[in-house]
């Protein structure tokens, strides 16, 4: 005869098996419960503290420069990041002109937009809206790297690009911030 915990069952009484099976259920579901106190807190709107943020563009590879200012509009780099709320800063970026296109990306990359007219289609190339549209070319890249909805709308309404040093944000006192280059 096997020794084999299935026998044992099988000579077993049926409740006492089943008995056996419901303690250890219990056991298991009241030391997960003292593991897992802990509560996730969501951030409310009124709870959230908006900062301001000033970056300068110049040298800065323009996809390294959108990823990173997405972040800190989702609020993504602060310990309250709650997904389906805004709890991003407000950032000023500076210097949109200056910003670097790596590799072909200048002759490549094109834009579209599109007036919904026949033949109402309008390509420009990344070097075209460097040099005529440089804050329609951050803010579209940054848009980009944000979600997309009624969120993505309120978070992309904290960002102000200039395309040189001049800005109208010096009332609110930016901090500046240093970007990864």
């Amino acid at each position: 005869m096997d020794n084999s915990p299935r026998h044992y069952f099988e000579r077993a009484d049926p409740g006492k098996v089943q008995s056996i099976k419901r303690e250890s259920k219990i056991i298991d579901y009241e030391r997960r419960k003292k593991i897992m106190q802990r509560q996730t807190t969501m951030a409310k709107p009124a709870e959230v503290k908006r900062a301001w943020y000033l970056v300068d563009a110049t040298d800065i590879p323009l996809g390294r420069l959108a990823s990173q200012v997405a972040q800190i509009l989702m609020g993504k780099n602060k310990a309250i990041y709650t997904p389906n709320e805004d709890t991003g800063d407000y950032v000023v970026v500076i210097n949109a002109s200056k910003v670097k296109l790596t590799g072909d990306a200048e002759h490549k990359k094109n834009y579209y937009n599109v007036s919904e007219y026949n033949g109402g289609l309008r390509t420009r190339s990344s070097g075209v809206m460097l040099r005529e549209f440089p804050e329609e070319l951050v803010a579209r890249c940054v848009w980009g790297m944000l979600p997309k909805g009624p969120l993505g709308r309120q978070m992309a309404k904290k960002l102000f690009v200039y395309k040189d040093e001049k800005h109208e944000q010096e009332a609110q006192k930016p901090v500046k911030l240093e970007l990864k280059k």
